[in-house]
């Protein structure tokens, strides 16, 4: 097996729970002793679609996917909608066959449903000539006539697993385990006998192949985490308690999350009629002196552009997380791509005045969703953090030790009764919540109901109380206040001892990649592969949009005779962000770009800087390389 490591696929129609399936794939090889990785991949409909899951698995840390893959799982599309080779869209039946084919890596195992796709369908997409010229085991089971000896045809991926569990030694203790857990009852009962039957008619099978499971072992109890789980959770240890938005994917995650869990901790979720009421409801909600999000995708987030600037305006607190998918418009729905950088980062009416994160992992995206409260709310401004369907999804493992924090329920910058008594009020009695001299911009707030408390909240600029005004000394005052917040809160992130900037690689390389957000360990596996051939090379994770890091990225680039700039759009939006904060350095900055809906792998982030150092063309596939700007 290459590098010691297991990258499984399993393939079939939405609906035919892949899904469902691989999350226990891979929590039963986490039990296992095993570190574990997910890639997620489905179409843009509720039942049929070819859709897959894939699953890294080795000894040590798994930080992204692999290069292509080496054992397909192919269970075919139950839900087809047309089955005809002529259709539209292909012959769907069999896509979850023929589709990996150019992805599975040479001596892979193939295994394949029978009772789905039969002797003529295999013939016609030519398996057997491919796994001829790569060296694949072919393995034909009936899982279906499995499953409906035992149970259901649906339970066709257990008799998968099974055979898979077969073919590489795996321990069904786990899987029976897990199943006890999730199911339960006659259903559990149907689906481990199932796995066992299955089992037992592969072990009969001639292995051809040498694949074996990794062995490992964990030294503490680990947890199985998405990037919306970390986010989701972080958000109730910072203490929300209101959350509030419209189903959206890949957004929708999340949401689903904190709604299942806030009722436990005496909290509200809201799905309301769109994304404008969503935003502003939340907004509200942080009014009155809760803590409160709200989120969406793309499409969604830009109808909260307009509350987006009342939060601003008003200096509400309040967190948003938009989860980006391959636009514009509705795009690619269920497709992962970082083009929304821009949208995020200068929507809504004037002046930007707000934080914006972009985790690169789990362990960020918990990290940096709980600096999204404490700013947000210590500031009294909108914090975001920016993420995407690639992160939302992929499920990895990490130490639950970790997750050992304390819940921070603290408001923020709100004073007591006492202390708005001793406040600056102007002659009418009104609290003077926007007053001038503000400490590093802030001034705290009151809450309805609070004696003493009271001012006016408005769209529209303000003197100190908050009656409308259009003074020329009064804004600019109010603006430079306002915008002394990002001076301050950059400073405050200049000076903690953990970065939220991820160095990576030896030091003192001279060859240098700037990335962020999701795909950064996957350009630190890249980065590892670089080193190990004999090219010196490091890396820089951004994760902090605004305030932009100045510091940290200028001691970086200086250090680098070259750049390459890694994101999954077309208009290099990272890079130009860097640009324009620092643009003595574009020259030394070049871009390797991808946009069609798939993320990198750590192989084509090695083949697109071989390529830029190298000043050749890229050996294929759909990635751009952009020169530096003054090429």
């Amino acid at each position: 097996m290459t590098g010691g490591e297991l990258m499984w696929r399993i393939a079939g129609g939405s609906g035919d729970g892949i899904d469902s399936t691989s999350q226990n794939f891979a929590k039963a090889l986490m039990r296992a002793g095993l570190d574990v990785f997910t890639h997620r991949h489905y179409p843009s409909r509720i039942r049929g679609g070819h859709t897959y899951v894939e699953v890294r698995t080795r000894s040590d840390e798994v930080r992204s996917r692999g290069d292509g893959f080496n054992f397909l799982l192919a269970l075919g599309d139950s839900f087809a909608r047309n089955p005809n080779e002529e259709a539209y869209y292909g012959k769907e039946e069999l896509k979850p066959l023929y589709e990996h084919f150019d992805d599975l890596n040479e001596g892979g195992i193939v295994v394949y449903d029978t009772g789905i796709i039969d002797d003529e369908a295999v013939e016609e997409v030519g398996l057997q000539e491919k796994a001829e010229e790569n060296g694949w085991h072919v393995y034909p089971v009936d899982l279906r006539g499995i499953a409906r000896e035992y149970g259901r045809d649906v339970m066709r991926n257990t008799a998968g697993v099974g055979v898979t569990a077969a073919l590489l030694g795996i321990d069904t203790s786990y899987f029976e385990e897990l199943m006890q857990e999730v199911m339960g009852g006659d259903i559990a009962e149907a689906n481990i006998k199932t796995l066992n039957a299955a089992y037992e008619r592969a072990q009969e099978f001639d292995h051809t192949h040498d694949l074996k499971i990794p062995s490992g072992d964990h030294d503490s109890e680990q947890a199985l985490m998405t990037g919306s789980d970390a986010i989701a959770y972080a958000a109730l240890d910072s203490g929300c308690r209101f959350i509030s938005g419209y189903p959206m994917t890949p957004w929708t995650d999340a949401f689903t999350i904190m709604s299942q869990n806030l009722p436990k901790f005496g909290g509200i979720s809201e799905q309301v009629e769109d994304e404008i009421a969503a935003a502003s409801l939340a907004i509200g909600a942080s009014h009155a002196g809760v803590k409160a999000m709200s989120g969406s995708s793309g499409g969604g987030f830009a109808l909260m552009s307009e509350p987006l600037g009342l939060a601003e305006m008003t200096e509400t607190p309040v967190v948003l997380l938009e989860a980006m998918r391959a636009g514009p418009s509705t795009g690619m729905p269920t497709k992962p791509e970082q083009a929304d950088l821009e949208h995020v980062l200068y929507t809504s009416q004037g002046d930007s005045c707000r934080v914006v994160f972009a985790p690169g992992n789990v362990r960020e995206a918990y990290e940096q969703t709980r600096q999204a409260f404490e700013y947000a709310y210590d500031y009294h401004l909108p914090a975001i953090i920016l993420y995407d369907q690639k992160l939302s999804g992929e499920m990895r493992n990490v130490p639950a030790s970790f997750f050992d924090r304390e819940p921070d329920p603290d408001p923020g910058a709100v004073l007591s009764e006492e202390e708005i008594a001793e406040a600056a009020h102007d002659a009418s009695g009104k609290f003077k919540r926007y007053a001038y001299d503000g400490e590093n911009g802030v001034n705290p707030r009151s809450v309805p109901g609070q004696e003493g408390g009271r001012f006016l909240a408005t769209g529209n600029e303000s003197q100190e109380v908050g009656h409308i005004s259009e003074d020329p000394d009064n804004r600019k005052h109010q603006m430079d206040r306002r915008l002394e917040k990002l001076r301050s809160i950059r400073e405050d992130l200049d000076e903690k001892e953990s970065s939220n900037q991820t160095y990576h690689g030896p030091a003192g390389a001279k060859q240098g990649i700037l990335v962020w957000g999701s795909q950064q360990d996957t350009v630190f596996e890249a980065v590892d592969r670089l080193n190990a051939r004999g090219t010196e090379v490091k890396a820089l994770g951004v994760s902090d949009l605004m305030p932009y890091p100045e510091m940290e990225v200028t001691a970086f680039l200086e250090s680098v005779e070259e750049c390459l700039v890694v994101e999954m759009n077309a208009t290099a939006q990272f890079r130009g962000l860097t640009q324009k904060e620092l643009g003595r350095f574009g020259e030394k900055l070049s871009s390797l770009l991808k946009y069609d809906g798939e993320p990198f792998e750590p192989g084509e982030v090695v083949e697109g800087f071989e390529a830029s150092i190298e000043d050749s063309q890229l050996p294929g596939g759909n990635m751009e390389i952009r020169p530096a700007a003054g090429d």
